[in-house]
Parts: C-alpha cells; structure tokens; sequence
C-alpha cells in the first residue's frame, strides 16, 4: 500500500508515518508538510492507495485541499486526521468526499480500523450523536447526490447483516438504500429498479424514518454506526 500523509506538523507527521509503517503487508510512506509539496507530489506520481490529510495546513484550507483532490483524483480515497472532533467538521469532511475521519486524539488501534477499512471499500466516522441539536443546521440537510458515499463494510460481514435487517426494511427498500448511498439520484434509481421516481420518493423517505434521519447524509453516518464492529465500538468508549 502506498500512502500519502499530509500534515504541517512535523512532530505529527513523524508519529503518523511510524504507525502508518506498522501496518501488515507492506506499506510505502511519502510525508509533506503542506498542501504546494502534496499537489506536486501527485502531479509527479498520482499512483497512491491513500491520501492522509490534516485539515489545518499552512498554506491552505484542508476542506479545500479535500474537494481538489477528490475533483482531481477521485479513486483515490482521502481520510481526513485532525485534532477537530466537531459534529460539524465530520460532517463537512464527509459531503465534501472523504472516505474517513480519525481525530488524533485516537488510539493507533481506531487509525488502523478506520484505514482497514476504508481499503476495503468504506468509510469510517467516529462516534457521534445523531441527535445532536447541530444536526439541525443547513450544513447537515444536503441531499445532493455528491453528498453520498458508498454503503460501509464492516469487519464481520455477518454483523453488518444483522444490523441492516434489524432496520425492518423491505427487500425493495434495501436495495434503494444501497443505490442512494452509492450517490445515485431517484432518477437513476428509479431506472435501475424500473420504478416509477414517485414509487423511488416513498422508498427513500421510508429508508429515512428507518434510520431516524432527514437527510442522505444523515444516511451515510448512520450507516456507518450500524456496521462499525461492536468490538471496536468498545475500545473507543474509554
């Protein structure tokens, strides 16, 4: 795996590439300090399974630097690492397209869960409270498709299973819950099921009341929490 780390702290980006070095299977570290040297990086070499981004940079917005990379460079996954653990910034990491959030203030073994997996294909959010009187901000209420990422996997495929089916959704209804987070509008949804986007309106609003949320993006963090593993869940409660 080869990994591109992003932070302007040097005693930070240090510690960060000797843990991303103690991952199984080989892992190939390439550390910059600020946004300038990660774009000519990439424009040089942009064959990279991983982009660690800080979101406080010297030079540049890290909210920025995440919708240029993703614009430019959107099969490669960015995971934002940041001493911010707002509600708020998770959020806004995740409309604008990262595929993960760890504050630093977690534990080597959180980095590499969050790392597993979104390698393999998800997204990774930690803890927060949906309930959160925030979640009531314009900022959580984007329903565009750009907002949505693809349906989390978690450790134990048996266990993100269970915790689907204990939603109560019809056979129709998962499947539009698979395709919305997947970022396809009711158009397309409508067509890939040969569904009316009135019938696609009904299914995706049901999925909504499911999951106790009102917006995509809601979605996608209440996903998240319903397939992380329960092991791992336990090790962040301390």
């Amino acid at each position: 795996m080869k990994v591109l780390l992003i932070d302007d702290h040097p005693l930070i980006l240090s510690a960060l590439k000797s843990t991303i070095l103690g991952l199984e299977g080989g892992v190939t570290v390439v550390d910059v300090g600020d946004a300038q040297s990660a774009r000519t990086v990439l424009q040089d070499d942009s064959d990279f399974d991983l982009v660690l981004l800080d979101l406080r940079l010297a030079d540049a917005d890290g909210f920025d630097v995440l919708r240029e990379f993703r614009a430019a460079y959107p099969a490669l996954p960015v995971v934002v690492v940041s001493a911010s653990d707002r509600t708020s910034d998770v959020i806004r990491a995740i409309d604008l397209g990262a595929m993960g959030f760890v504050p630093k203030r977690s534990s080597n073994d959180i980095l590499f869960e969050a790392l597993r997996m979104v390698m393999s294909g998800g997204i990774y959010v930690p803890p927060m409270n949906l309930g959160d009187e925030r979640m009531d901000s314009d900022i959580f209420q984007d329903t565009s498709p750009g907002a949505l990422r693809t349906l989390p996997k978690a450790v134990d495929g048996h266990q993100a299973a269970a915790s689907l089916d204990s939603l109560g959704l019809t056979p129709r209804q998962t499947e539009v819950l698979h395709l919305l987070l997947q970022g396809k509008p009711n158009k397309l949804i409508a067509r890939d099921l040969k569904l009316s986007v009135e019938t696609i309106k009904d299914h995706v609003a049901a999925v909504l009341r499911s999951l106790g949320v009102s917006s995509r993006t809601q979605a996608v963090l209440a996903i998240g929490e319903l397939t992380r593993p329960a092991g791992s869940q336990a090790v962040r409660r301390k």
